[in-house]
């Protein structure tokens, strides 16, 4: 750090409170899209129990359909965690803290997310299919996901080579 606490090095040129603040703009942009999407699948989950041909679905997929529904909740609950976390830690001087638990938090919504979509597809084409081509889609979505929402970044992440400022007592990209 440099005498008026300011990060050295590449990049910006910030407070970690600056570094903190802005981290936890950018990532309330993002759980803007992912807590709609996320509660418009929960909602429309919690609906399909009251649907007359639920009672028709064989016993695999009512089993599906309820681990389905405990995922979506899982991935509301982690997805909206980040603002509970905040409110709860307001004024407490552990702004980077939050972020850095916020952060996890939100991965951890998007592993759930992506858990709750695939065991939501797989029990809407078990239905519309009835075939084990059901489960080859799924598969192939999985892999998209994981795709677009992990491998991408990630090797976007290791192509741009490692964090090159100074972060105290971290020693690691303060983005992370």
């Amino acid at each position: 750090m440099e005498r008026d606490g300011r990060s050295p090095g590449h990049g910006r040129r910030e407070t970690e409170e600056e570094r903190a603040d802005r981290r936890w703009l950018e990532l309330l942009q993002e759980l803007r899209v992912t807590q709609t999407g996320v509660q418009i699948l929960f909602g429309f989950l919690l609906t399909v129990v009251f649907q007359p041909r639920f009672a028709t679905l064989s016993e695999t997929d009512r089993d599906i359909y309820l681990a389905t529904v405990v995922l979506g909740a899982a991935a509301t609950g982690a997805l909206i965690g980040p603002v509970a976390l905040h409110r709860m830690l307001t004024g407490r001087s552990l702004k980077p803290q939050t972020v850095d638990w916020a952060s996890r938090l939100t991965v951890l919504g998007l592993v759930l997310l992506l858990c709750t979509m695939a065991s939501a597809l797989l029990l809407i084409l078990r239905v519309a299919l009835h075939n084990s081509l059901a489960a080859w889609i799924v598969v192939a979505m999985v892999a998209w996901f994981l795709l677009c929402w992990f491998a991408l970044p990630l090797w976007a992440r290791a192509r741009a080579g490692p964090y090159r400022g100074t972060v105290r007592d971290r020693g690691t990209d303060p983005d992370r």
